[in-house]
């Protein structure tokens, strides 16, 4: 059954029903793409040039930055190709790295904000342990683990998606190569499968943020027995960050398990893709950046440095002129 392989190239056909306004769109995706490098590259060097910020929480937001890089870079050639031609052909093998690239690299966000938010906990509820809880080996261990089981996890659906025969259709209603719609191009029953590949993608992530609701019912506990409101504040900007990263990140499991409930739908599976691919990487830097105050004193730091040093250079010619 698995040697009836005919398709050598699929058609990945997007926002068809929008060609007309491709042009505004494909400006909009490429500013927003570039806000995305942008922001997570500045996020990246921030804490790299500054050795205040050398620390677990701060490398795991640097590591979150590189991730959010990776997905939008796995989708975003494909959205540019789409709406400057209103299809993309790609072949076959080229799709299925595609899908597993972007799988994993989403896989290895889940894992990575799992951790954070274990971060946050001993940073708060085992405040005076934290820097031997937490060493710098411990916090490389743990981002190792986030890459390889991120790496891991996706190969098991891929591998049984890429054994299925493929013999026409060949047209992807989406955005990108990803494993449910098309696994609806199979020729074969894939019901099963579709509802195998969602409950795999969504178990690890379910599973996930259950652990960090657990973690976060903890914390406010914890928060909650503190005597000064000092403390409390304090506490609260430790995590706020995180957490309203992780609803944004997770608001995506929603869509998933009501998708996983009623039959395949490629409007949900869309509007998945785009909060994964879009929405998330485009709310991290302003999250991390805005509600960071090491971050942003930082910035501020340098664009004042730099501004001093041009008034001083300016002051200088200006003087050698008199």
């Amino acid at each position: 059954m698995y040697n009836n392989q005919t398709v050598s190239t699929f058609v990945i056909l997007g926002f068809h029903n929008i060609i007309q306004y491709q042009k505004f769109t494909f400006i909009l995706f490429l500013l927003l793409y570039i806000f995305i490098i942008a922001g997570n590259t500045i996020i990246i060097l921030v804490i790299y040039f500054d050795s205040h910020l050398h620390i677990p929480m701060y490398i795991f937001i640097s590591i979150l930055s590189v991730v959010e890089i990776s997905i939008v870079t796995t989708v975003y050639p494909t959205l540019f190709a789409l709406f400057l031609n209103g299809k993309v052909y790609i072949s076959f093998n080229c799709c299925f790295l595609q899908m597993y690239a972007f799988d994993a690299f989403l896989v290895t966000e889940n894992f990575l904000l799992t951790v954070m938010s274990y971060d946050r906990y001993v940073a708060i509820c085992f405040a005076l342990r934290y820097h031997t809880i937490m060493t710098s080996k411990t916090s490389k261990i743990l981002i190792c683990l986030c890459w390889l089981l991120g790496f891991l996890s996706p190969l098991a659906m891929i591998i049984m998606v890429y054994r299925l025969p493929f013999c026409g259709p060949n047209e992807i209603d989406h955005i990108f190569c990803d494993s449910s719609p098309l696994l609806t191009l199979a020729c074969t029953n894939s019901n099963l499968d579709v509802t195998m590949d969602l409950s795999v993608s969504s178990f690890t992530i379910i599973l996930n943020s259950l652990f960090i609701g657990i973690i976060y019912i903890n914390i406010l506990s914890t928060i909650l027995k503190m005597r000064s409101s000092e403390e409390r504040k304090k506490a609260f900007s430790i995590c706020m960050s995180h957490l309203i990263m992780a609803l944004v990140f997770y608001g995506s499991v929603a869509f998933m398990y009501i998708q996983l409930q009623a039959s395949y739908s490629p409007e949900y599976d869309l509007a998945t893709a785009i909060h994964q691919s879009i929405l998330t990487p485009l709310l991290s830097p302003l999250i991390y950046s805005f509600r960071n105050k090491e971050i942003k004193n930082f910035i501020k730091k340098q664009f004042s440095s730099k501004t001093i040093i041009r008034k001083t250079n300016y002051a200088q010619r200006l003087g050698r002129n008199i």
